[in-house]
């Protein structure tokens, strides 16, 4: 009898968006986000998708923050931590332009380079997302895609290429794989559903879906997150497609109709499903081997404070 195949779930806690007045389950803290993402662990989920949060809930890529989160995790679990090089929508990450019209910060982005983590998402698109009556630009050139590239190499970093549509695989990302900055098996996320919110971002469909999986380079694995209503039926998609699944309050606020949820929940429901359809969740072990990371040793965990720290204070991608 052969053995099920594995699908990696990444947990996706917090996001540069959600706020905790749309649902108090979200984790903003270090402290808190560290417990959740440590009984998501637990539930099945083998990478972690990080976003950091100033005390007063801003966006922001501080690596001091981030290491903080990062090495409070690494104290309680061995799960794989993927750092956000996008930060948010508020906070340290975006400046005015003029009025309604903002551009996320491309210096403060590059902070996430400097936490320690084992991957780092990589959006080497620009796009424009609306929020609350505000536009936001964030603008990836692809002198800019070059510069996050080198910072890629130079701390030894594997991307998680983040791509709202068929282009932002297909243009600098394509390139930049050509041009060796990555190595086999490249791991690429296609985040649907963000269509009313990100300016050429794509619904779910499964035609989409199946388009974009057609258009994967060789040696690619991919992942799939669907916002809001779109997760369930795209990650279901994703699991029967070979693929892999990331979900979270970052991409989806209720665990049903009328429901919010929690990390946790959104986690042990993917896994139900997971098995349901004939699968097992990848053990982070697992999850390590088949991207080609190596095991993370006592030494190599980021450095920060210790998980026994307090973090004062209260409490995109």
């Amino acid at each position: 009898m052969t053995s099920a195949k594995k699908v990696i779930v990444t947990i996706a806690p917090t996001g540069g968006v959600v706020k905790k007045s749309q649902n108090p389950h979200l984790p903003t803290q270090p402290a808190e986000i560290a417990e959740d993402v440590y009984r998501c662990h637990g539930a099945g989920a083998s990478i972690v998708a990080l976003h950091a949060r100033r005390p007063d809930e801003g966006a922001t890529c501080n690596p001091e923050i981030y290491q903080d989160i990062n090495s409070r995790i690494s104290a309680k679990c061995d799960i794989i931590i993927n750092n956000s090089t996008g930060g948010g929508v508020d906070g340290d990450m975006v400046r005015a332009i003029e009025p309604g019209f903002d551009e996320v910060i491309f210096a403060e982005r590059l902070k996430g380079f400097k936490a320690g983590a084992e991957m780092a998402t990589f959006d080497a698109h620009t796009v424009l997302a609306s929020f609350n009556g505000r536009e936001i630009l964030m603008s990836t050139s692809p002198a800019r895609c070059d510069i996050m590239a080198k910072c890629f190499q130079e701390a030894g970093i594997k991307p998680e290429w983040e791509c709202f549509s068929l282009a932002h695989l297909l243009q600098d990302p394509m390139r930049l794989i050509n041009e060796g900055i990555d190595k086999p098996p490249y791991w690429i996320n296609f985040v649907l559903g963000a269509d009313r919110a990100i300016q050429g971002g794509l619904p779910y469909t499964p035609q989409i879906l199946d388009m974009l999986i057609s258009s994967l380079p060789k040696k690619a694995m991919f992942c799939v997150s669907g916002v809001g209503r779109a997760q369930l039926p795209a990650t279901t998609h994703a699991v029967l497609a070979g693929g892999h699944v990331r979900v979270g309050l970052e991409d989806n606020l209720y665990l049903e109709h009328g429901v919010l949820a929690t990390n946790v929940g959104l986690v042990e429901k993917t896994v139900r499903l997971i098995r349901e359809l004939g699968y097992e969740p990848a053990k982070t072990t697992e999850a390590r081997a088949a991207l080609g990371l190596a095991k993370r040793k006592h030494s190599d965990q980021p450095s920060g404070s210790a998980a026994g720290d307090r973090h004062d204070g209260v409490g995109l991608g």
